[in-house]
């Protein structure tokens, strides 16, 4: 099942996506489940099911502004050099890590699909990164690594925008460059973990104005999912409608030589073939 989380004349609502469009769950069960995070909360995918059988859609997805598919996530993990050659892209001569590098982001500084990321004015550096992202169905704390698959509700996609000389103002934190508002997205929908077994493989795309800029598949993970989930949760309660964003393979546009920047206009297209496809055009910072 894919559910997603939208604006339909600027009220929010949730729905399932099926052939022809969306199925409006808000109106339909959302007295039981007023938003698609109390929904993940309550384990309720079969009544989201029993809700979509047998009903026509509701919108065209084109009718609505398509959000996050959790628009207010408690924690927004983000994993950083994850892919197997990632760490030799920065050319320190540096050992593999023991360890994911880690850093949060806010829910301003992302967008849903088909919505505009923005190009900061203070920066020419946006850059883009293409990432598979874990949505946490069952909360827990301690979790092992055995145990870490049933803790996840499914899967969407994520472009975790970068502003990159904003990376640098830290002496130990990439912060700044990672939560610019719009800065990047995530969706368009999240794919449930029956239906997208997120023990994989899958597969990761990025193209840039059709161009492919990054491929990768998760059978090259450094940290895979099921140790993140164990990782995250030694220090943190993983709660429902969590994600996890899980890296970005090489390719990104500061590896060029000279760097391939963002620029307004430029259509950013982050795939996976279980999942679908998130897009989004750059625009100029509002």
């Amino acid at each position: 099942m894919r559910l997603t989380s939208y604006l339909i004349d600027n009220r929010p609502g949730y729905g399932a996506v099926i052939e022809k469009g969306i199925v409006d769950l808000t109106k339909r069960i959302g007295d039981r489940f007023p938003d698609l995070k109390a929904l993940i909360a309550a384990d309720a995918a079969s009544a989201a099911a029993a809700a979509t059988k047998g009903q026509t859609p509701d919108y065209a997805i084109e009718d609505v502004v398509l959000l996050p598919p959790v628009p207010t996530p408690e924690k927004l993990w983000c994993i950083g050099v994850n892919y197997a050659e990632r760490n030799a892209e920065y050319k320190d001569n540096s050992a593999l890590p023991k360890y994911p590098s880690l850093f949060v982001r806010s829910p301003s500084s992302v967008v849903g699909s088909e919505q505009p990321i923005e190009k900061p004015k203070i920066s020419e550096q946006l850059d883009y990164e293409g990432e598979l992202v874990i949505v946490i169905g069952k909360a827990g704390r301690h979790i092992a690594r055995e145990q870490a698959w049933s803790h996840i509700f499914g899967m969407t996609l994520c472009n975790e925008g970068s502003v990159r000389d904003w990376l640098h103002h830290g002496k130990f934190n990439v912060t700044q460059g990672k939560n610019f508002d719009r800065s990047g997205s995530i969706g368009p929908w999240i794919v449930t973990a029956d239906e997208c077994d997120p023990r994989g493989p899958h597969d990761i795309e990025t193209r840039v104005n059709g161009e492919l800029r990054q491929q990768d598949t998760t059978e090259r993970l450094m940290f895979p999912f099921d140790f993140l989930i164990s990782y995250l949760s030694t220090f943190a309660t993983l709660k429902p409608g969590d994600m996890i964003a899980t890296g970005t393979p090489t390719g990104a546009g500061a590896r060029f030589d000279p760097p391939r920047w963002l620029k307004p206009g430029d259509v950013v297209e982050v795939s996976s073939s279980r999942i679908g496809t998130l897009r989004n055009t750059v625009a100029a910072e509002r």
